[in-house]
């Protein structure tokens, strides 16, 4: 049976991915609407591909290039947050929600307000907007997927079992490209070597969330709020060979693991194919040749994101949008050569304690903390400067 689909984010790794499945089985799915920031070339040519309805670019000043880029097509183009949000509620059976930032937090209520499944690869959905986003996906009765590779490895490992015998919760972590670095070496690390990760194909700014770890505390927060089995279950360690992708203990001690290729079309695929399977075009896994699995502690001293992130879901209130935000406009610096590799967690972290934020209630709540929050740690970066 052909299922009608909606990518936010299409041009996107995660949206690439997806694309690529979609492409090895065309017959089982009819693409409705695809959506980019401004990739208006790249987006029309998906749309034509694909035979998409619509194409939408976020940025509106894109919109004239794309509407060129289809010209003579039947695919029809919009541009603007509106048009974006228009697009998530457009009637589609299932929806890839892979747009990076708090652009992504109204088109993607949008399709929680519309119903149907939704493969969450947005963040800052759950980071920012956890409570709002939960009680919103209750109330629409959505069925949620989660496509990170570590969430979807727990919502396999979980499979029909209950959460109430579930009695730890581990997310895996790479460790990154500095995993063994000093103190002193990460102080001197440059962007380019943060963003060189050992396993996974990602864009720069996951990439140096892997690096400083915050990747694996936003994951933290999202556990949190996908998997309500209490903070004080979900734990973090740190694989750096990238196979088991998180574990699930339950209470008689039996411990169900997801192990797969470092390619995010595994836990694509499994949403894609929900509740059954389907092919990918890659590699079995070959432990032998893969020899040894490790895992070691995090440590807190020299990357401690993940310890941010567990006082932030502590602290209540706004404090993950805090975080998310002041995360964003830090890492941003650092890539620009503004700030050192260990200021981006220092940033984060006064941020933390110099904001306080009420309990948001509405999405528009959310939104206006993540604004001043980037207003704000603007400022601070003033302070800093490049050693």
């Amino acid at each position: 049976m052909t299922r009608s689909i909606t990518i936010l984010g299409a041009t996107g790794s995660i949206g690439a991915s997806t694309l690529d499945l979609i492409r090895r089985n065309r017959d089982l799915w009819q693409v409705e609407a695809l959506t980019a920031n401004c990739s208006a070339k790249e987006l029309a040519k998906l749309a034509r591909e694909f035979n998409a309805k619509i194409a939408v670019v976020g940025d509106e000043s894109c919109l004239d290039e794309l509407r060129e880029a289809l010209a003579g097509s039947d695919v029809e183009a919009a541009g603007g947050e509106a048009a974006l949000c228009e697009a998530a509620a457009r009637p589609a059976d299932f929806t890839v929600a892979a747009i990076v930032g708090c652009a992504g937090l109204r088109p993607v209520m949008s399709a929680i307000e519309r119903g149907g499944i939704l493969a969450l690869a947005n963040k800052e959905a759950l980071v920012s907007a956890g409570d709002v986003m939960t009680a919103a996906i209750r109330k629409h009765e959505v069925c949620l997927l989660p496509t990170d590779s570590e969430h979807n490895a727990i919502f396999q490992s979980l499979g029909a079992n209950n959460l109430t015998d579930v009695s730890r919760i581990t997310l895996t972590a790479s460790g990154g490209p500095f995993r063994t670095w000093t103190q002193e070496q990460l102080e001197a690390a440059t962007p380019e070597q943060a963003v060189a990760h050992p396993n996974w194909d990602m864009g720069a700014k996951i990439s140096v969330d892997s690096a400083t770890m915050m990747n694996k505390g936003l994951e933290l927060i999202e556990a949190h709020y996908m998997f309500p089995v209490g903070l004080d279950r979900i734990q973090i360690v740190v694989h750096p060979q990238s196979v088991v992708h998180s574990m699930v203990e339950f209470r008689d001690r039996s411990t169900l693991a997801q192990l797969g290729p470092s390619d995010m079309r595994v836990p694509i695929a499994s949403c894609l194919a929900w509740p059954h399977r389907m092919d990918t075009p890659l590699e079995p896994l070959n432990l032998a040749e893969i020899g040894e699995l490790s895992f070691f502690e995090p440590d807190e001293e020299r990357f401690p994101a993940t310890r941010l992130a567990r006082n932030a879901l502590n602290s209540g209130n706004g404090a993950p949008a805090v975080l998310n935000a002041a995360n964003e406009v830090a890492v941003a610096a650092f890539l620009a050569g503004q700030i050192g590799f260990t200021r981006i967690a220092a940033v984060a972290e006064e941020m933390l304690l110099r904001y306080s934020a009420q309990q948001p209630s509405t999405l528009e709540d959310v939104l206006a903390i993540d604004a001043d929050v980037r207003i704000r740690t603007a400022e601070v970066l003033e302070n800093y400067a490049v050693v």
